[in-house]
């Protein structure tokens, strides 16, 4: 009886005890301790998902790439020889389009990509300054980046001439063409494009390479 009357009294000194702490929980709540700080994370958690792209439509035209590579490297050559020519990034051109248009490229954004090249190599105008009004440019620009950057650049070949000296030559243009190292195999199958239908209808907006487990990438 002695046990059963001790196990009794600790019960409800431990019930006694977690309605204290209820109520000082409460109180805190009430005069925005707690509870404030917690909807304040809160907040600051959907205002970094706002601040994060999570997706992107990547719709820019195999036309608009090569134009605006094409711009891209022939920038770069008269601005290697002449300051009175200004090297135009071919990312920000199509960010630029990209976000004119919505995300898409319709057959006039030929046109367009070479009109502004064109501005913004003779130094009519900065893509700053085409860009100032514009809202989503920032968006598309991250986004392209994202998925091109690191494709165009300037890079060395190395050459050995007929004495047997090494020397290197500085290029520029597309320096990156396989994800895959060299003298490993792999099979491709070219469904850029291809539409899909499970989950819901979209293009694959991919390559498919396969390759053997350990093959570096």
């Amino acid at each position: 009886m002695q046990y059963l009357k001790k196990v009794r009294c600790a019960v409800l000194i431990e019930t006694v005890l977690f309605s204290a702490v209820g109520i000082l929980w409460g109180l805190q709540i009430v005069k925005g301790g707690v509870g404030a700080r917690q909807e304040q994370a809160v907040e600051m958690e959907v205002f970094a998902e706002k601040e994060y792209i999570k997706w992107v439509d990547f719709n820019v035209s195999y036309e608009a790439l090569c134009e605006a590579y094409k711009w891209d490297v022939e920038s770069w050559k008269e601005a290697a020889e002449s300051k009175d020519c200004v090297h135009v990034n071919w990312i920000e051109l199509l960010a630029y389009i990209g976000a004119r248009h919505g995300g898409e490229f319709p057959s006039k954004a030929i046109a367009e990509i070479t009109k502004t090249a064109k501005k913004l190599m003779q130094k009519e105008c900065t893509m700053a300054e085409l860009t100032e009004d514009m809202e989503y440019y920032a968006y598309y620009l991250e986004a392209y980046q994202a998925v091109l950057g690191g494709y165009v650049g300037e890079y060395e070949i190395q050459n050995t001439t007929e004495d047997g000296n090494v020397n290197w030559e500085k290029h520029y243009g597309l320096k990156a063409f396989s994800p895959v190292a060299k003298g490993f195999e792999y099979s491709d199958y070219d469904d850029f494009g291809a539409s899909r239908s499970y989950g819901y209808a979209r293009p694959h907006l991919g390559h498919d390479m396969m390759g053997m487990v350990g093959t570096p990438i």
